[in-house]
């Protein structure tokens, strides 16, 4: 969601209850929502209007970033994760590693920039590769198994597309990109278009989205 898509939500619940003071702090793309309230009830009662109408959007409610919020998942159901990256070079590992304390969940990453490292470190087929292309569903799925398995890991996400400005296609143009998670209790696949982005912001919404993507399965996790 943008800044304004947020405010836009909570304008009808702000304009009824004026003695809130609402703030925002955007950095893409993450943004930070801050009430102040008079009274305790009027707080939680805003946190929770926020919650309802924000949906699956709200991944924390305190002040803390998303690769901490996913740690903090993995330390309290004590699993660890790996990360399988393309088009993301390296950033998913980046943002894990920036918590304090991180070593306790976090495995590494394998940057498989090129296919032949897909195929020979994550065992990402060469036929799989030829038929759908790395950017796939299907690789995508195969990646986040691949490293789940080749360090370990408890957990596998995966990212892989294509972060521009040239190498897009009509059925594979700049911006797409496919997630993959994997676990003992199943997988899942995402894709997203990110129209209008350019290489820097493709791979963070990227790194984000495969963040997110992974704390959404830890948290279903029995």
């Amino acid at each position: 969601l943008g800044e304004s898509n947020v405010q836009a939500a909570l304008a009808p619940y702000a304009k009824a209850h004026p003695e809130l003071v609402w703030g925002y702090r955007a950095a893409f793309p993450e943004i930070g929502l801050r009430v102040v309230a008079p009274d305790a009830r009027s707080l939680d009662a805003a946190a929770e209007e926020a919650r309802r109408v924000l949906g699956d959007a709200v991944f924390a409610c305190e002040e803390i970033p998303l690769a901490e919020a996913l740690g903090r998942a993995l330390r309290e159901k004590g699993l660890t994760l790996a990360a399988a990256e393309s088009c993301t070079g390296g950033l998913v590992g980046h943002e894990l590693t920036q918590v304090p304390g991180s070593s306790a969940y976090f495995k590494g990453a394998v940057v498989a920039y090129d296919n032949a490292v897909k195929a020979k470190l994550l065992c990402v087929g060469e036929e799989l590769l030829a038929r759908c292309g790395a950017v796939s569903e299907e690789v995508s799925l195969a990646m986040a198994r691949g490293v789940r398995e080749a360090l370990f890991a408890d957990v596998g996400v995966s990212t892989t597309g294509v972060a521009g400005p040239s190498g897009g296609t009509a059925l594979k143009p700049v911006g797409l990109v496919h997630f993959a998670v994997s676990t003992a209790f199943g997988e899942s696949h995402l894709e997203r278009r990110f129209q209008g982005y350019d290489r820097t912001r493709i791979k963070r919404a990227s790194a984000w989205t495969a963040m997110r993507l992974a704390l959404d399965a830890v948290r279903g996790i029995p």
